[in-house]
């Protein structure tokens, strides 16, 4: 008995008039330290994600205006942080996808090495209220706090930086 071939697959054309669009969005943070202590903290953030777990992450937000990419990750830092902070060196930028009701988002966020210098920890300056709390973690302990795999490579970058500079 002979077995059919199997033809190639046809195209569903209600799948391909259902294709989401695509959204670029674009974001700046980054890694702030404290040099003065000698663990090296770095302030994190943590937020609910939208499955409702608490996620640990680098501090990061959109920017505003004509803002560039440094200028707003300073800003963002100070907002969701409430630590002051200046650019030691950029870090690069990782890129992920997501998708929310209605379309895909395609996400950039540049990262940037801040050197504390100076404000209190706290979440009550974050005018978008993602931040849940905020805190203090030695460089050295700051792979095992982080949810994501690409902020702990950032780290991984920082400490570099860090290293060159001592």
């Amino acid at each position: 008995m002979a077995h059919p071939v199997p033809s190639a697959p046809k195209r569903n054309s209600l799948f391909v008039s259902a294709a989401l669009p695509t959204v670029e969005e674009v974001s700046a943070g980054g890694v702030v330290v404290d040099l003065e202590d000698d663990g090296r903290r770095v302030a994190i953030i943590a937020r609910i994600n939208r499955g409702g777990r608490l996620e640990w992450c680098l501090p990061k937000g959109h920017p505003e205006n004509d803002e560039s990419a440094q200028e707003a990750a300073t800003r963002e830092i100070a907002e969701e942080t409430g630590i002051e902070g200046q650019v030691i060196a950029p870090l690069g930028s990782i890129d992920y996808w997501f998708t929310v009701t209605g379309h895909r988002v395609h996400k950039t966020v540049h990262h940037f090495l801040l050197r504390a210098t100076g404000g209190n920890l706290t979440i009550e300056n974050d005018p978008d209220h993602e931040a849940v709390d905020v805190a203090w973690v030695p460089l050295a302990d700051l792979a095992a706090r982080l949810s994501f795999p690409n902020e702990r490579r950032i780290v991984d970058l920082a400490r570099g930086v860090l290293a060159d500079h001592a």
